[in-house]
């Protein structure tokens, strides 16, 4: 029986991590300066500036459907707000999520479209000095 295969890299954060890993440095790095190295800070930062798979931009439709989502502030998610969700994800990110009953998989899409959809608003809102002109 092989190795348990890893997740593909989502960006160079998981790619480092992987060499770092396979070379046995990140072992250690972890004796040297403990467990809570910064490691994972690092990867995370490196995967948020260089993505392999840069995602497609928020329709309007999709960004109202997000809006009203998340304004709601529940932790459940319905079957067809979970299909709503999915398809969103599915073309931004060209990914093939199927709905699932997992629910730390249905996590992850979540705060996956939470963050591109924070990111949407940001860049999407217009200084309160130009809401006040028009």
């Amino acid at each position: 029986m092989g190795r348990p295969r890893k997740k593909q890299a989502e960006g160079l954060g998981d790619t480092v991590e992987n060499i770092l890993e396979a070379t046995g440095i990140a072992k250690v790095a972890k004796w040297v300066m403990g467990e809570d190295c910064g490691c994972e800070e690092r990867k995370a930062k490196l995967n948020e500036l260089w993505r392999y798979k840069k995602p497609e931009c928020l329709t309007e439709d999709e960004y109202l459907i997000l809006d009203t989502f998340f304004k709601r502030g529940r932790n459940s998610v319905s079957p067809s707000e979970q299909r709503e969700l999915l398809k969103i994800y599915n073309r931004v990110l060209k990914e093939k999520m199927q709905p699932t009953s997992c629910g730390s998989c249905l996590r992850e899409v979540v705060n996956k479209l939470n963050s591109l959809y924070a990111i949407y608003k940001e860049e999407n809102s217009m200084p309160e000095a130009e809401l006040e002109s028009e």
